[in-house]
């Protein structure tokens, strides 16, 4: 793995290199989809992105859970989180990207 973590700025040069918008433009579309798509997900609604995979909201119910280190019991409180389902043909081309990688490994 290279170690690197895409970010906004990334998101923004590859709309920059490949559609050719003027970087700041491209930076503003970056940031109307991700603030549309966190609204969604505010809202309740879930997101779907084809080919990519859908974004949810879960909501946990409060449970007993138990420090680790001194063994006490203590109250979780309820809580919502955000949950993402990659679809079949993400998993798929993952899949194919890592074994693509085993192969040129062994060669």
């Amino acid at each position: 793995m290279s170690g690197k973590t895409l970010t906004r700025a990334d998101l923004a040069e590859a709309v920059f290199q490949k559609v050719g918008l003027p970087r700041n433009e491209s930076a503003e579309i970056v940031e109307l989809v991700l603030r549309e798509i966190v609204s969604s997900l505010e809202r309740g609604e879930p997101v779907k992105l084809s080919s990519f995979g859908s974004f949810g909201i879960r909501d946990k119910g409060q449970r007993i859970g138990r420090n680790p280190k001194t063994g006490q019991e203590v109250p979780i409180t309820p809580r919502r989180v955000l949950v993402f389902r990659a679809s079949n043909i993400m998993k798929q081309r993952i899949n194919d990207a890592l074994s693509r990688r085993k192969v040129a490994e062994y060669s």
